[in-house]
């Protein structure tokens, strides 16, 4: 008895092509997850950074998904949110925790 199996190959450019998340449009800005500093003040800066961000219940999933890049006290934010109030409102919520000028907001509104 012969088994036939048949599937159709998904290819690379095309699975990128369709990427739900914003991976294709971080891949050209320079701040991302790689640059993440390992330091010690720097990983706490961004644990109490994502613990507030998930304290808003106001937020969105996305929001609460945002990347937070921390590299010598310098805090980037990327990713989609919701809406420009959301952006603004995770931005405030940063805020509240660090020094505005040591904080990029790279968010970005999902259309």
């Amino acid at each position: 008895m012969a088994v036939l199996c048949a599937f159709a190959p998904v290819s690379l450019a095309s699975a990128q092509q369709t990427a739900p998340d914003n991976s294709q449009q971080n891949k050209n800005q320079s701040q991302n997850a790689d640059n993440q500093s390992n330091s010690t003040a720097d990983r706490m800066t961004t644990a109490k950074i994502r613990k507030a961000i998930i304290a808003d219940k106001t937020l969105s999933m996305y929001a609460h998904n945002v990347k937070i890049i921390t590299l010598d006290g310098q805090v980037t934010l990327k990713g989609p949110v919701k809406s420009e109030e959301e952006k603004q409102q995770v931005a405030s919520d940063v805020s509240a925790l660090i020094s505005a000028d040591k904080l990029t907001n790279q968010l970005t509104v999902k259309q």
